[in-house]
C-alpha cells in the first residue's frame, strides 16, 4: 500500500507534468500562429524554394557537350556481311548506341530506341546500334536482334576498337551526333528514348528541312 507521502509526491509530480505539457502546447500554438502560412494558390512565404529551370538536355537525362567535339568516324561490318560508315548519315541526327547482348540495361532500352527510330526516321534521324560483343558472334547477335524486332542499322565492333575511340567505359553508352558530325550529348546507362522529354530534345536537334535530303 502506498503511503500518503508517496501519493502526495506522485500526485505533485503528475500535476507538474500536466502543467509543463500545457505550457508546451501553449508555446507551440503561439509559434505556429506567428509563422507565415501559405495557402494553396498563394505565393510567397519562407517555405518557397526556388527550383532550377532544366534545359531539354537535363530533362532528358543527357549530358550536353558544349565544346563542339567532332564524332570519331568509323566504318564497321554489318550483320549481312556489308560495310557501313557513320559518315553515310552526316546530314542527319545520328543516335549512336554502344551495346552488347549480355548487357541487361541495353536490352531494357532497346524497344524505346526502336520506337524513337520509327517515329523520326522520316524526319532525318538515324539510330545506329554498335555491338561490342567480342568476336561478333552472329549466332548470338542475330537471334537477339530478331527477338527484339530491331530494324535500325546494327554494326559490329568485335575488337572494341571503335568503342575505345569513342571512350566508352560502360554499357549502354549513347551519343547524339548533330547533322554535320558534332557530338551534341551523351548518355551513360539506359534511358527511355521515346519519352516526352527525349522527344523534345530530338525535335530540337533534328536537321532543318532544307538540309535534310
Amino acid at each position: 500500500m502506498k503511503s500518503w507521502a508517496s501519493s502526495a509526491i506522485f500526485g505533485a509530480t503528475r500535476r507538474e507534468s500536466l502543467v509543463r505539457a500545457g505550457l508546451a502546447i501553449v508555446i507551440l500554438g503561439a509559434v505556429l500562429w506567428i509563422l507565415p502560412v501559405r495557402r494553396p494558390g498563394e505565393e510567397g512565404g519562407h517555405h518557397d524554394i526556388a527550383r532550377p529551370v532544366l534545359d531539354p538536355f537535363e530533362k532528358a537525362g543527357v549530358v550536353e557537350l558544349k565544346e563542339g567535339q567532332s564524332a570519331p568516324g568509323f566504318t564497321l561490318g554489318t550483320l549481312d556481311g556489308h560495310r557501313a560508315s557513320v559518315a553515310d548519315h552526316r546530314d542527319k541526327l545520328v543516335v549512336v548506341n554502344f551495346w552488347a547482348t549480355w548487357c541487361q540495361p541495353c536490352t531494357l532500352e532497346m524497344p524505346s530506341l526502336e520506337a524513337l527510330w520509327n517515329r523520326y526516321r522520316d524526319r532525318g534521324l538515324v539510330v545506329v546500334g554498335v555491338s561490342v560483343d567480342r568476336g561478333a558472334p552472329k549466332n548470338l547477335i542475330e537471334p537477339y536482334v530478331r527477338n527484339l524486332k530491331l530494324t535500325f542499322p546494327i554494326l559490329l565492333d568485335p575488337d572494341s576498337k571503335t568503342s575505345d575511340r569513342w571512350r566508352v567505359t560502360a554499357l549502354p553508352s549513347t551519343f547524339l551526333v548533330r547533322p554535320g558530325g558534332e557530338v551534341a550529348g551523351m548518355a551513360m546507362g539506359a534511358r527511355e528514348w521515346n519519352s516526352d522529354e527525349m522527344r523534345a530534345l530530338v525535335e530540337r536537334l533534328l536537321p532543318h528541312p532544307e538540309t535534310h535530303r
